[in-house]
């Protein structure tokens, strides 16, 4: 049985890694982070990581990143693995997962889908052999999603500088003097309804046109690639785990 610690137990995917938890006989949430109780819940709650009586084999984090930090001084403290799924992480934030992954494991991805993990995958092989295309980003989420653009267009736009490393990235167009130039990666955001989340990549090139992309039609597939990751990283060494190494 691996006890589970939840943060973010009341908003939209704590409710969805509840539900998926509650059907596998080998986990158990013993502890709940969130600003918010639950009447309704039967296990601990607590508000932040300060409290001693936080007990669990690991953490599933779908919470704020300004939460993260505490959360991480915690993990630190009492060698508690995690799975750190919050976006909008700022580079302090980055850097302080970096330290303490030297303590303790910790899984990090910006999106626990394994189908955007495979067009990742797919775009970044595009890209060497599309390298003089234009490239642009689109990606659609929910009226609710606080940053932007979205942990997963991050992912894609990164993988594809990391084999085509003179790119640049811009984050929307405006004005009379905003003519393309060559070296940039274009990312645009679509924020509303309930778009659970939508990413397309568009090749561009002379009289031609690819376009990957990705839907998912329901939080459920990251909540489950997030259990995954947790059955997967516990018991593993310190250090920083993605969704590759998952994968392999």
């Amino acid at each position: 049985m691996m006890n589970i610690i939840l943060s973010g137990f009341n908003g939209a995917m704590g409710k969805n890694v509840l539900e998926l938890i509650s059907e596998d006989e080998s986990l158990m949430i013993t502890s709940g982070i969130d600003r918010k109780p639950n009447k309704y819940y039967t296990f601990k709650q607590f508000t932040d990581y300060s409290d001693e009586n936080i007990k669990g084999d690991i953490i599933v984090d779908f919470s704020h990143f300004s939460l993260v930090p505490n959360m991480l001084e915690f993990c630190k403290r009492t060698h508690t693995p995690v799975v750190l799924c919050t976006t909008g992480l700022t580079d302090e934030i980055l850097k302080q997962i970096e330290e303490t992954s030297k303590y303790v494991p910790i899984f990090k991805s910006g999106n626990m889908s394994l189908g955007i993990n495979l067009l990742i995958d797919i775009v970044k092989k595009a890209s060497t052999i599309l390298e003089d295309f234009d490239i642009e980003i689109i990606e659609k989420h929910h009226n609710k999603k606080v940053d932007s653009p979205s942990g997963t267009a991050k992912m894609i736009a990164n993988s594809i500088k990391s084999v085509l490393n003179e790119k640049e990235f811009i984050y929307g167009r405006e004005g009379n003097d905003t003519k393309r130039k060559k070296n940039e990666i274009a990312i645009h955001a679509v924020r509303g309804g309930t778009i659970v989340g939508e990413h397309e990549i568009i090749f561009a090139g002379t009289d031609e046109i690819i376009t990957l992309s990705h839907s998912a039609r329901s939080k459920k597939v990251f909540a489950k690639g997030a259990i995954e990751a947790a059955k997967f990283i516990y018991g593993k060494e310190s250090g920083l785990y993605r969704m590759d190494d998952m994968l392999k």
